[in-house]
């Protein structure tokens, strides 16, 4: 119950990927998103005092460092692009891609060295001339809003740096990656320390959200064993804590539940199986406090 009428503010992009991610994932961590119209720029939760902000993605870290917004969810190439006096308070896991230099299928170009005195088409020129820097490269960077990757096919440049995701959209422009600038994903960024109430708020938030991001790596097992496997099947199972044991109505066989992460899952099936694990079972996780 919010006693104070202190509201917190998180801006998210108001379409796309992101916008889709960051909604779903406050509404998994219980957060009642009133759904308004598809034009409204503002939006309260129901049940918890938040209010989200919808914006363009490129804003969102100003606005954090302002202090309009008390948080933001946005790409870490855009907090990157931006250069705000923010913080990342957490890396939320989607939205993932890359900043990558490409270039024509068929040119000679192999790394970025080879673009020393050539031009690259980007819509984010902050982050590229930091990495040509790094690298010793002096190149002309035309800085253009959109649809970087068909510059090259019209003359205008003689490479690209743009986000990819699967490289379909690369490929289909006659293009291939070169050099990896850097990886992206959603982050929650913070700004000015905000008052003990928003701070108080702020961290009720990122609980929740965690609890549902640290679910999503996991995976609860169930499984039947002879009881004289029990020692062996519990050493195998790489499990939070230790396995729960209960017996079956069949004598001599119990039931052992635990929690692993997925991929520890698949490395270790072989060996439970081969020390009598039956019926395993594998079940998802909304939640997981730790």
């Amino acid at each position: 119950m919010n006693k104070t009428n202190t509201v917190l503010t998180i801006a998210v992009q108001k379409s796309g990927r992101l916008q889709n991610g960051s909604t779903k994932l406050l509404e998994e961590a219980g957060f009642s998103l009133a759904n308004g119209s598809s034009r409204a720029l503002k939006s309260r939760a129901t049940n918890f005092p938040l209010e989200l902000l919808y914006l363009r993605d490129d804003d969102i870290p100003s606005c954090v460092a302002e202090g309009v917004a008390d948080a933001g969810i946005v790409g870490e190439n855009a907090v990157a692009e931006s250069e705000q006096s923010v913080d990342i308070v957490d890396r939320l896991g989607f939205a993932r891609c890359r900043l990558a230099v490409a270039v024509p299928r068929d040119s000679r170009f192999e790394t970025v060295e080879d673009l020393q005195g050539k031009s690259i088409a980007t819509s984010y020129p902050v982050i590229l001339r930091r990495f040509l820097k790094s690298r010793g490269v002096e190149a002309a960077i035309r800085t253009i809003s959109g649809s970087a990757e068909i510059t090259p096919s019209i003359g205008v440049s003689d490479a690209v740096c743009d986000l990819v995701s699967t490289g379909s959209t690369l490929m289909v422009n006659g293009l291939r990656e070169i050099e990896t600038v850097m990886t992206s994903e959603a982050v929650m960024i913070g700004g000015p320390s905000p008052n003990p109430q928003k701070k108080a708020l702020l961290d009720r938030v990122q609980f929740r959200m965690r609890s549902v991001l640290g679910a999503r790596d996991y995976k609860y097992i169930l499984l039947n064993c002879p009881n004289g496997q029990i020692a062996r099947i519990t050493e195998i199972l790489p499990g939070i804590k230790s396995p729960t044991v209960m017996p079956l109505a069949t004598e001599g066989w119990s039931s052992v539940h635990t929690v692993v992460r997925e991929d520890e899952f698949w490395e270790i099936i072989d060996a439970l199986k081969e020390n009598g694990a039956e019926g395993v079972l594998v079940l998802p996780i909304q939640k997981l406090v730790f």
